[in-house]
C-alpha cells in the first residue's frame, strides 16, 4: 500500500463517516417531526435503504428548511423550560424574611422604588 492509496482510504473513510452523521441527523429529524404520518415515515425510511445517499439529499433539499425550523423550535422550548425550573428553583429556596431582606437592601440601594419595595414586601408575604 503506496501514500497515495492511503490517503484515498482516509477519504472514504471520512466521507462514511460525515454521510452516517448526516442519516443519523435526518432519521432524528425525521421521528421528531409530528407532522408526518407513520406511513409517510416509513417511506422515507425505505427510500433511505433503497438510495441512501440520494435519499439523504433528497430529503435535506425538499425538507431541510423545516428540518432547521424545528431544531430552532426545540431549543427555544428547552431554553424556557429550564428558565421557569431556575425561577422556580431561585423563588423556593428564599423564605419570606429573605426576600424582603433582599427587597430592603435594594431599595437602600436605591435601584428600587418605595412602591415596588412593598410590592415585593406584599408578594413575599403572600
Amino acid at each position: 500500500m503506496d501514500f497515495v492509496e492511503f490517503l484515498w482510504g482516509l477519504l472514504i473513510i471520512t466521507a462514511m463517516v460525515y454521510f452516517f452523521m448526516v442519516l443519523f441527523f435526518v432519521l432524528m429529524d425525521l421521528f421528531r417531526d409530528k407532522t408526518l404520518s407513520g406511513w409517510f415515515k416509513a417511506l422515507w425510511i425505505l427510500f433511505f435503504l433503497v438510495l441512501p445517499i440520494l435519499g439523504v439529499l433528497i430529503y435535506l433539499i425538499a425538507r431541510g428548511k423545516g428540518m432547521q425550523e424545528r431544531r430552532v423550535q426545540e431549543a427555544d422550548e428547552a431554553k424556557a423550560q429550564f428558565d421557569a425550573y431556575v425561577r422556580q428553583q431561585a423563588g423556593a429556596s428564599q423564605t419570606p424574611a429573605e426576600q424582603i431582606a433582599q427587597a430592603k437592601k435594594l431599595l437602600d440601594d436605591g435601584t428600587i422604588t418605595q412602591e415596588e419595595y412593598d410590592a415585593l414586601k406584599a408578594k413575599a408575604l403572600a
